[in-house]
């Protein structure tokens, strides 16, 4: 059992292997540079995947960029197909990849209040909330000096898109920026008018940067809205609601950043110098449709 604040100065010393069994930690729970381990959170009862970057420096607390698993995957499999630790070994950020807290028989799927799981069922009461162990993780990681909380961010695939979105409505005060990827939303549909987001379900404390990707053959998730019952509404839509919620006044624009490939929706002059922005990839469906350098690039021009 490690308990020191100072586990990180510590463990990073030290030698172990990649995902190792879980440890209970104040810290990063991580044996040395480069590494991924599964470490337990606090008291909840969970754990997580930690990537602590190649090159990391113990005296200086590191961004972290928390990554969401779609419905029916696990932290594991987002890790491996997003690439995202090899890019945080390049730009010196942590990677957390949690599981969510509602078990599908095989993988998990994130507890978004009043919205139905990809079963087709509400979280009830007695779910697990999603929303306080991933705020526990977070500071379960800042008390042991290991992230930056100024500097906290997210992402996630499809369902985890739909969380990273979510806790961008009801968690401002602890990330910098959110980045959904395949699963933009603002908001639960409307009962009544599911073509728009329920406004009383979004009400972030403050200013919320916002760089979501999404393709245009998405089919799961359709960029035009429509599918399930807990997508509905189109993406536009929902850029322009965070564009709303933002306070945003330049008019937005839209250019091409791979031409033919892949465009992107900005809205900016918003409030705390926060934008949003939505990169399209044109042809592509429903997977990490990502550069995960211009990722980074945006949420790290960031900090709470």
């Amino acid at each position: 059992m490690i308990r020191s604040r100072h586990a990180c100065r510590l463990l990073a010393l030290a030698l172990a292997f990649a995902l190792a069994p879980a440890v209970h930690a104040a810290g990063c729970g991580i044996a040395a540079p480069g590494a991924t381990q599964r470490i337990a959170i606090g008291d909840t009862g969970r754990s997580m995947l930690v990537h602590l970057p190649a090159g990391f420096d113990p005296a200086q607390p590191a961004p972290l960029v928390l990554l969401l698993h779609g419905s029916g995957g696990t932290g594991a499999q987002i890790l491996a197909d997003s690439g995202l630790a090899a890019t945080a070994d390049r730009h010196g950020f942590i990677v957390a990849a949690p599981d969510a807290g509602i078990s599908l028989g095989k993988g998990f799927a994130w507890n978004i209040p009043g919205v139905p799981t990809v079963a087709g069922t509400v979280p009830g009461p007695g779910a697990p909330d999603d929303v306080k162990y991933i705020e526990t993780a977070i500071d379960v990681l800042a008390a042991g000096h290991c992230i930056d909380p100024a500097r906290v961010y997210v992402t996630g695939l499809s369902g985890g898109g739909r969380m990273t979105s979510w806790l961008g409505c009801v968690a401002a005060g602890r990330f910098a920026a959110i980045a959904p990827v395949v699963g933009l939303r603002a908001g639960n549909p409307l009962p009544g008018d599911p073509a728009r987001p329920d406004p009383t379900t979004c009400r972030p404390s403050q200013p919320m940067p916002v760089i979501a990707f999404a393709g245009t053959a998405d089919t799961t998730n359709p960029i035009a809205g429509g599918g399930a019952g807990y997508w509905q509404y189109s993406m536009h839509t929902a850029e322009q609601r965070w564009a709303a919620l933002d306070r945003c006044t330049a008019a937005p624009t839209t250019r091409w950043v791979a031409p033919g490939k892949v465009y992107e929706e900005l809205y900016a002059g918003c409030a705390g110098a926060a934008e949003v922005a939505a990169r399209i990839s044109v042809g592509k469906g429903h997977a990490w449709v990502v550069d995960n350098d211009a990722l980074w690039a945006f949420v790290s021009r960031y900090r709470r």
